[in-house]
């Protein structure tokens, strides 16, 4: 595997994605730099059929990086003991335990009770938003500024009709009026 985590100058800190050497689980032949053949370029019968579905990744799950400053909670993030106030060594190292395992487990056992039910759920939103705003907010929006552009013309033409000339003419009587200030001692 090929990945790291690298500091730029301002101390920033980055990581490159991890490339696994065997491929993914799905496609085991997947390696990062093959060029793809011409034997490649044809769609096979599952290929179309699974079309619509995405090779998942089972070693980087945050591609995006959406929860890089959310979730990654380590003990040192929430247990921290000052210089000069210290407990004992095996204490210290059984709570890290205890709490990394702890975490990581009921982590576990929270994905496997709420997660198909909880995915299924943000499926169907997600499905929702989508259909709404595909076959809804988009052609009532582009409804609105089809028949709002009439109207703008419409206003347009008669504020220019009715109100151009009379500020014109109010602006012609008031320019010359001329205000001097000066400061009597």
């Amino acid at each position: 595997m090929s990945g790291g985590k690298y500091i730029d100058e301002e101390g920033v800190l980055y990581t490159t994605p991890v490339i696994r050497e065997h491929g993914n689980i799905y496609k085991p032949n997947n390696k990062p730099n093959n060029k793809p053949s011409m034997a490649d370029d044809m769609l096979t019968d599952a290929d179309m059929r699974d079309s619509h579905t995405k090779e998942i990744d089972l070693v980087n799950r945050d591609p995006k990086h959406l929860n890089d400053d959310v979730v990654k909670i380590d003990f040192e993030d929430v247990i921290a003991e000052p210089d000069g106030t210290h407990s004992f060594d095996g204490i210290w190292k059984t709570s890290f335990t205890t709490f990394t395992v702890t975490k990581y487990w009921f982590y576990r056992l929270l994905s496997a009770i709420f997660g198909i039910p909880l995915s299924l759920i943000w499926g169907i939103f997600f499905a929702i938003l989508s259909f709404l705003h595909i076959w809804a907010v988009v052609p009532c929006i582009r409804s609105y500024l089809i028949e709002i552009q009439f109207l703008s013309r419409v206003y347009s033409i008669g504020v220019h009709t009715l109100f151009d000339p009379w500020f014109e003419a109010m602006g012609k009587m008031l320019s010359f009026i001329k205000i001097s200030l000066r400061k009597e001692v």
